[in-house]
């Protein structure tokens, strides 16, 4: 297996065991039991636990980002893709344990390792610039109001959607 391999087939599994049960529970171990190597090499990889997971929220705002430009580029109404971002089953479900959602929900509130932090601050600018985009199309097609102000909007959504998981937490 080349080295790049290996380093995605560690994302992977990282991916895996952090969505399932956060940071601060997720362990190297698991990581590299799900891989079938040893917990050095996890290491040898990303050098420390909070890198590999700063690496895991980098690799999953590649995908969202990816699917909000799909989402962008397609011809499928603004309004009728914002209905089912924000439909609550679908917030639900991204945002359970296991989902990619539950990963950006634990990033935010890791305050303790510096490039955790950066790495989730980076992904919030980079889905809001998505956002922003789709929602312009929406205004350039007349989906949505010609005067409004995409980048505030797309920040809006943002917050949304970030408040799911304390949403969650206060209903119970």
């Amino acid at each position: 297996m080349s080295a790049e391999d290996r380093r995605e087939s560690i994302l992977a599994a990282a991916t895996e065991v952090f969505a399932e049960v956060g940071y601060l529970r997720g362990k190297t171990s698991a990581v590299a039991q799900r891989v079938g190597v040893s917990e050095p090499v996890v290491f040898q990889n990303f050098g420390t636990k909070s890198a590999l997971f700063a690496a895991v929220v980098e690799r999953a705002a590649d995908h969202i980002c990816r699917m909000i430009e799909r989402m962008t580029d397609s011809a499928q109404p603004v309004v009728g893709l914002l209905t089912l971002m924000l439909d609550p089953d679908h917030l639900r479900a991204v945002h359970s344990a296991g989902a990619v959602g539950a990963i950006f929900a634990d990033a935010s509130s890791i305050t303790d390792a510096p490039e955790v932090e950066a790495a989730a601050r980076a992904s919030t600018r980079r889905f809001a610039t998505a956002l922003t985009a789709l929602l312009e199309r929406g205004r350039e097609h007349g989906e949505l109001r010609a005067d409004l102000d995409t980048e505030a909007a797309a920040w809006w959504l943002l917050s949304r959607l970030a408040s799911q998981k304390f949403r969650r937490s206060t209903a119970a």
